[in-house]
């Protein structure tokens, strides 16, 4: 773990530029370094403090460090990118984490943005783009790499149609609809879900037609992929 730098200036005296404090977390050496030498040639940028784990991100910012943006990995030992993000949106630390790593899974995205990150890159990106993307987040905004936001538009435009409803956004469902519909996700029957529910299995047959009403769907299966797609389950 390396602090180069403990008291920063906010403002650059040269350039009168709002400097952007950030600590690096890679546990490769040849990547830290080279992401390292390619921010500090940015003028507003300022590597504070780079670390091989969220746990070393952690001291570092309990020794006094103050960052604006934390730039990490997802997979590192110890304590991974995901891992940081959830313990720091628990406290009150304001710095942004950006995800950078190699898994492209849209699974994980949308992990990582629901454990509190702002930023999810791939580690192909070009240089623009990774000095954009810490700008753009530092100025309040979120951001995703280029590749992964067009793979999943091109995905959404070729999605098929979920329902003929006109308006499926107000779909709501009871709480015992919802545990017949995760079960069913997970690939239980309708007998094995009554066992688990301690009811019918009529009455599970019940629920799951009821879903399928309320949705606008064919069957069963479009009734989980409806729910999956929605954000409902995951």
């Amino acid at each position: 773990m390396k602090i180069p730098v403990s008291h920063n200036e906010r403002i650059s005296k040269k350039t009168d530029l709002v400097m952007i404090r950030i600590i690096l977390a890679e546990d490769h050496n040849i990547v830290r370094d080279g992401i390292k030498n390619l921010l500090e040639k940015v003028p507003n940028f300022q590597i504070i403090g780079d670390a091989i784990n969220g746990a070393e991100v952690l001291q570092l910012i309990a020794s006094g460090l103050e960052p604006d943006i934390i730039l990490v990995d997802m997979n590192m030992p110890v304590m991974g990118g995901l891992e940081l993000s959830e313990k720091l949106k628990e406290s009150a630390i304001k710095a942004k984490v950006i995800i950078l790593t190699m898994i492209d899974h849209e699974k994980y995205v949308i992990k990582a943005f629901k454990s509190g990150v702002t930023g999810y890159l791939l580690k192909n990106v070009s240089a623009d783009e990774l000095i954009f993307a810490i700008s753009h987040i530092h100025g309040d905004g979120n951001y995703i790499c280029s590749e992964l936001a067009l793979r999943f538009m091109d995905r959404l435009t070729h999605m098929p149609e979920l329902s003929s409803a006109e308006d499926t956004s107000d779909v709501e469902f009871t709480k015992r609809e919802m545990e017949v519909l995760v079960l069913t996700a997970e690939g239980y029957t309708n007998q094995e879900i009554a066992d688990q529910l301690f009811t019918s299995k009529r009455t599970v047959e019940g629920h799951r037609q009821a879903m399928i009403n309320k949705t606008g769907t064919r069957n069963t299966i479009a009734l989980v992929k409806y729910a999956l797609q929605h954000g409902i389950i995951n």
